[in-house]
């Protein structure tokens, strides 16, 4: 299976989907806990690069995670858009130069996510979308390590992505607005890590999809 951002205009079709199909959930989530404006400020850079799509399949990844990072910080605004950007342009410098692989692609996903704890000044347990990345993180080195195959990793990946995502319900939050509320935030899954989880589940579809494609 040849996984190359040719894929990317099908991967950014599949997020915007679910995430339009989730908006009213997820906006209920973050208005309980939120500012009740995360659905709309990640829509606003999925459609940005809707329109670079094209343009994004055409380029090597490290080349395409550095624009989606860089429109993703500037279309999404606010501390998520700072997030996500962080994210990509750590996942581009990670994997320059370096062939794609299973491998490769863990640590460039595993520096992105270092690079959002220091930009968030977060970690695991927060009640943020960092609850889903880093058990993911953990999965795709773990699977790397052990020379999972492909079709493998994607079974696996969005049941650890839904777990991470459940766990926040009973967390108390400590950053962001939520973290005003202190115990109030129980009971309540956070909006970003719901977000989260929805967008990698529809990244593991698509690539499913591939790996079934005859070849």
């Amino acid at each position: 299976m040849n996984l190359t951002p040719a894929l990317l205009p099908e991967i950014i079709d599949a997020i915007d989907n679910v995430i339009e199909k989730n908006a009213d959930q997820v906006t209920e989530l973050d208005q309980a806990i939120g500012d009740g404006d995360h659905v709309t400020n990640l829509q606003r850079g999925i459609a940005a690069l809707k329109d670079q799509a094209g343009e994004l399949a055409g380029l090597e990844w490290p080349a395409a995670w550095q624009k989606i990072g860089m429109t993703m910080m500037s279309t999404v605004g606010g501390a998520s858009g700072s997030l996500y950007g962080t994210f990509f342009i750590a996942m581009s410098k990670a994997s320059a130069g370096q062939p794609m692989s299973l491998a490769t692609f863990a640590e460039a996903f595993s520096q992105g996510v270092e690079s959002v704890k220091k930009r968030g000044r977060a970690d695991a347990g927060e009640k943020t979308m960092l609850d889903v990345l880093i058990p993911v993180a953990d999965c795709l080195h773990k699977a790397a390590a052990e020379g999972a195959s492909l079709p493998e990793v994607l079974q696996t990946l969005p049941g650890v992505a839904i777990a991470g995502m459940e766990s926040t319900r009973d967390m108390i939050a400590t950053k962001g607005r939520a973290s005003f509320l202190g115990e109030r935030t129980k009971g309540h899954i956070d909006a970003g890590a719901k977000t989260m989880q929805l967008m990698i589940c529809a990244v593991v579809g698509v690539l499913q999809g591939q790996s079934a494609a005859p070849a």
